[in-house]
């Protein structure tokens, strides 16, 4: 399936011919393949807003949907678009041009959510919630525009993990970003494909494959990040623990309500004990 070089989507034209790049990308098309029928992501006559930013992640995502696509295991019709937010020095050239090499149907949205943010935030603050909320609802409706019923996003198994242990120490709950949900308005589906792939697998997968990729200096540039502290301290259990990472997203899959504090998950009033025959405990 994989090794015949002359028969691929235009995405992986100039792809590496190493034994290790071939177990990579196999592993993340699986992983892929994975999520997708798990979480049950495709519906009938579906069309998916695939949002690029293009960093490594969104690159590898576009790339392995289109090869599911290609070999006829993606019944769906894609649709990739990014968001330009208007940071200064973004190089507003360099994703238009790649998607068009490559035969991609895309939109490209200029939008100047950069300045409502450093208008908004107090110098000092982190930008990422105000920006994220401001660039998911234009994602919302350029999704409603082109007649789209999911928008799918780049997060990756790490990205789950880490907004995992965010929410649990500075949020206060259990939680973190599902890899299938319902909007808010309830009219479009949100895909993480991704969702069981690791963060190294898609650096590595994009660099051999020497994706353009364009880093978020908006966020990149900022100090002290939730997120940041958050990755150290897991990059740090993953070094004095080898495959720590795997078996915290393993927990994430495998939840015990009863076996956790919250009484609207599980109905701890209504326990009972057994009563033996006499109606004695």
């Amino acid at each position: 399936m994989f090794d015949d070089l002359d028969d691929i989507h235009p995405l992986f034209h100039g792809a590496p011919s190493s034994t290790e790049f071939k177990k990579l990308r196999k592993r993340i098309v699986r992983n892929v393949r994975e999520a997708v029928e798990q979480y049950g992501m495709v519906e009938r006559d579906a069309r998916w807003l695939v949002c690029l930013s293009g960093g490594k992640d969104s690159y590898t995502m576009l790339a392995v949907l289109h090869e599911l696509k290609w070999r006829g295991l993606l019944p769906v019709e894609i649709l990739a678009c990014n968001l330009d937010q208007g940071q200064p020095g973004f190089p507003a050239t360099v994703l238009p041009e790649f998607l068009e090499r490559m035969g991609v149907p895309h939109r490209i949205e200029y939008q100047d959510t950069y300045s409502i943010v450093m208008d908004k935030i107090p110098q000092g603050r982190t930008f990422c919630a105000l920006c994220s909320r401001l660039r998911r609802g234009n994602l919302y409706r350029i999704a409603r525009e082109e007649g789209c019923s999911a928008v799918v996003l780049g997060h990756h198994r790490d990205d789950i993990l880490e907004t995992f242990f965010m929410n649990l120490f500075h949020g206060g709950r259990l939680a973190t970003m599902p890899p299938k949900l319902v909007n808010e308005d309830g009219d479009l589906f949100v895909y993480r494909p991704l969702a069981h792939v690791a963060e190294a697998d898609c650096e590595r997968f994009a660099a051999a494959m020497n994706y353009p990729i364009i880093p978020c200096d908006l966020c990149g540039s900022q100090d002290g990040l939730q997120r940041q502290q958050v990755k150290k301290i897991i990059d740090g259990w993953e070094a004095n623990h080898p495959g720590r990472r795997n078996k915290m997203f393993r927990a994430l899959t495998n939840a015990r309500p009863s076996h956790l504090l919250d009484p609207e998950l599980f109905d701890f009033a209504g326990l009972s004990l057994k009563m033996d025959q006499t109606g004695e405990n």
